[in-house]
């Protein structure tokens, strides 16, 4: 990889047709520009085609505009995968520290929130600027605002045929990311592109994603829109500590967005409103040190009090009012440690930070990220049957694919 440069702006589709292209990426977001970057800089010449105007439009809205770029704690046992090894080696051969030094050279600040999280200190665009200017540096060629219509296998590798011409190269790189966020232009492309060469796809499903809740459950629920507290979520085996926040359909936060990628759809999902230590003892040390104070005045010192009065009757079973003397301490705690319900879905693409689901990993190297049977295709990035949980293991992904893929094409 180079060095800092100046980003260059986009070229249109309007200009000459690449000189004999290496390499076409489909896709200008975090993978498909990394991987670009690392091709150009060992020589290959690379053409980058997407269909957005101004690409890496997923990039500059992630982490609230400030890019939660990668998690330095990052393994294997955080992704989602029909194939659970696949992973492991793109992550092994690129781990978060390369990618942070690379940070570093760019002069980018940044920080560390908690459990490894990596956030840009000022914006987002610095990591998209970043790219380009990596892309810039190893002569990538970059064609915005160029949808693609087609790819067909010719003699020598692939014809991409798009709006304003075709394209041919002897290696093709599917980085057209999945479903979610569909307002930044995601589409199904690249599992077609697969499909058409035989390459088998995982379902994909919105993840990382808040839950809905069915109609008994939104009686109660629905009033605490906006509240929040520490909890843990269990789903799929799974259970994933902090804090759960109450809306207007059902349940959002960090818990729930996590638990949301081990989730299947119509299975119980637990929460635990207890999580620090043990809640009968505590409860118990309550009653005997104050046996007069109201259950709800209790638990309003450790949830919001409009959660408190709403988790004593509706998860509790037990009315606020009742004096802590005259409650089963032992069995309101165990409820309130073990609310479970069944979510009614999940609010969709529309919402979800990731889409689980895509190529199927096993048709795929998990060191070269080239399809078995269809030499010169790769797929990288969320494209593939790959999914990381909430905080940055994502981004992660994007990055050790692209690498593999870079280094082998």
């Amino acid at each position: 990889m180079q060095g800092a440069a100046p980003p260059r702006r986009a070229a249109s589709c309007i200009l000459p047709a690449v000189e004999a292209p290496d390499v076409i990426t489909l896709g200008g977001g975090a993978a498909g520009l990394f991987f670009a970057a690392t091709a150009g800089a060992r020589g290959r010449r690379v053409l980058v085609l997407d269909h957005a105007p101004r690409p890496g439009a997923k990039i500059l809205i992630s982490g609230g505009g400030r890019c939660n770029f990668t998690n330095l704690h990052t393994a294997p046992g955080h992704f989602r995968s029909a194939n659970p090894d696949f992973a492991r080696s793109a992550l092994a051969r690129f781990p978060p520290a390369a990618f942070v030094a690379l940070v570093d050279r760019h002069r980018i600040p940044w920080h560390e929130k908690q459990d490894g999280q990596a956030f840009c200190d000022r914006s987002a665009r610095d990591i998209l600027d970043m790219l380009r200017a990596e892309c810039h540096a190893a002569g990538v060629e970059m064609r915005a605002g160029c949808p693609v219509k087609g790819v067909t296998r010719v003699d020598g590798g692939f014809r991409v045929t798009t709006a304003k011409g075709a394209f041919t190269a002897p290696a093709l790189v599917v980085a057209t990311g999945g479903l979610s966020v569909p307002g930044t232009g995601a589409s199904p492309f690249g599992y077609r592109v697969a499909e058409r060469f035989g390459l088998p796809i995982v379902p994909p499903r919105a993840a990382l994603v808040p839950f809905t809740l069915g109609e008994a459950e939104r009686a109660w629920t629905a009033p605490l829109s906006g509240v929040s507290c520490p909890a843990a979520v269990t789903a799929g085996g799974r259970t994933v500590p902090g804090p759960v926040l109450f809306t207007h359909r059902g349940l959002s936060g960090p818990a729930v967005l996590t638990a949301s990628l081990w989730w299947e759809p119509g299975a119980p999902v637990t929460v635990n409103l207890l999580p620090d230590g043990d809640g009968a003892a505590w409860l118990d040390g309550q009653r005997r040190a104050h046996p007069r104070a109201l259950l709800k005045t209790t638990l309003a010192a450790r949830f919001p009090r409009r959660l408190a009065e709403a988790v004593c009757r509706h998860v509790a079973g037990v009315e606020g009012g009742r004096r802590l003397a005259e409650v089963p301490v032992a069995r309101v705690a165990e409820r309130l440690a073990a609310w479970t319900f069944t979510p009614a879905g999940t609010e969709g693409y529309r919402t979800a930070e990731v889409t689980a689901g895509g190529v199927d990993a096993r048709a795929l190297s998990s060191r070269t990220m080239e399809a078995r049977e269809v030499p010169g295709l790769y797929f990288i990035g969320e494209v593939v049957d790959v999914t990381g949980e909430l905080g940055g293991f994502n981004f992660q992904w994007a990055w050790a694919s692209a690498r593999a893929a870079g280094e082998a094409v």
